[in-house]
């Protein structure tokens, strides 16, 4: 059967995402615009045959569900030429399918990426909300080992975050941050401490956007991990995603403050992290995202964010 165009579209949430992403350049539009005809020519190169585009997919690229030659199914994940290929295939092949999903296949230039085939649909966001933590903080201490050899294209927490306060400080000085600026300044503020005040353990490989939705069911094992924005640095920078899990229940139920700080140190505990150190973390990540967000024009998601970091 020929492959059509029309199977191939990029999901609404990444046309909106990158529609509306000032930093998005004339080159990641361009991508945007010919990812269906991308995604063939990257289907035939491989010998692929596509079943159906994932949905509704994430924010930076797009996920095509297919079949290699021989029937093994995969997934084929494209994202923008220059974008964050090479960082997330130097962390999936380091952790070599363990605890991760298996990388198959890499053209970091191109922005292709073939993986093992997971269940799509089914993320350990359904399951109930305590049995979902436990299982996400076990995969995520097993992700937790030393990192590549030097050489390898992964920033670490300090460079990542100096980045992300550099927004943040942008952010401040435009009229509709207004509200926001005490937060912002002790976001910022956090982010400076904690990084001039380092831990003592030996820095290891993060995730870097681990949350329930990003870890999904698998056949060789339960759960495996996927799409990682890997850094190098400490743990409690990775935790910090799943402290704001299932943000809108946790906000819209009774007592959201202390629900919210028992989080933090439920996970701080069970995993060995100064629970101080976890605060600090979430709350410059929870403002860092709400700002975006907000930047987007995600209000309602932005001020939800904001919202809860303010609580911590």
């Amino acid at each position: 059967m020929a492959i059509t165009n029309d199977r191939l579209e990029p999901p609404q949430r990444l046309v909106r995402t990158l529609s509306a992403d000032p930093a998005a350049d004339e080159a990641a539009r361009r991508w945007l615009t010919d990812l269906p005809d991308i995604a063939r020519e990257w289907l035939t190169r491989w010998e692929l045959t596509p079943e159906r585009v994932q949905c509704p997919g994430g924010r930076t690229s797009m996920v095509v569900l297919v079949r290699q030659a021989d029937g093994t199914p995969a997934a084929l994940k494209l994202s923008p030429p220059g974008g964050t290929t090479a960082a997330e295939h130097a962390a999936l092949a380091h952790w070599d399918g363990r605890s991760a999903v298996r990388p198959l296949r890499v053209d970091a230039e191109g922005g292709a990426l073939l993986l093992e085939r997971l269940h799509a649909d089914v993320s350990l966001r359904s399951l109930a909300e305590q049995k979902a933590q436990l299982e996400a903080a076990a995969t995520l201490q097993r992700l937790w080992v030393a990192p590549p050899a030097e050489g390898h294209p992964l920033p670490s927490v300090t460079e990542h975050s100096a980045a992300l306060a550099g927004e943040l400080r942008a952010w401040r000085e435009l009229p509709w941050a207004a509200d926001a600026r005490e937060l912002l300044d002790e976001a910022v503020g956090l982010r400076d401490d904690l990084t001039a005040d380092a831990p003592a353990e030996p820095p290891v490989l993060l995730h870097g956007e681990y949350h329930q939705g990003n870890v999904l069911a698998a056949d060789r094992v339960p759960w495996l991990a996927i799409a990682p924005r890997p850094l190098v640095g400490e743990r409690a920078y990775d935790l910090a995603w799943l402290v704001r899990d299932r943000l809108d229940t946790l906000l819209a139920a009774p007592g959201a403050a202390a629900a919210a700080r028992r989080r933090v140190t439920k996970l701080a505990d069970s995993l060995e992290v100064d629970a101080e150190r976890l605060r600090g973390w979430t709350v410059f990540r929870a403002t860092a995202a709400g700002m975006r967000e907000l930047s987007l024009g995600a209000r309602g998601q932005g001020e939800l964010l904001l919202e809860f970091a303010d609580l911590l």
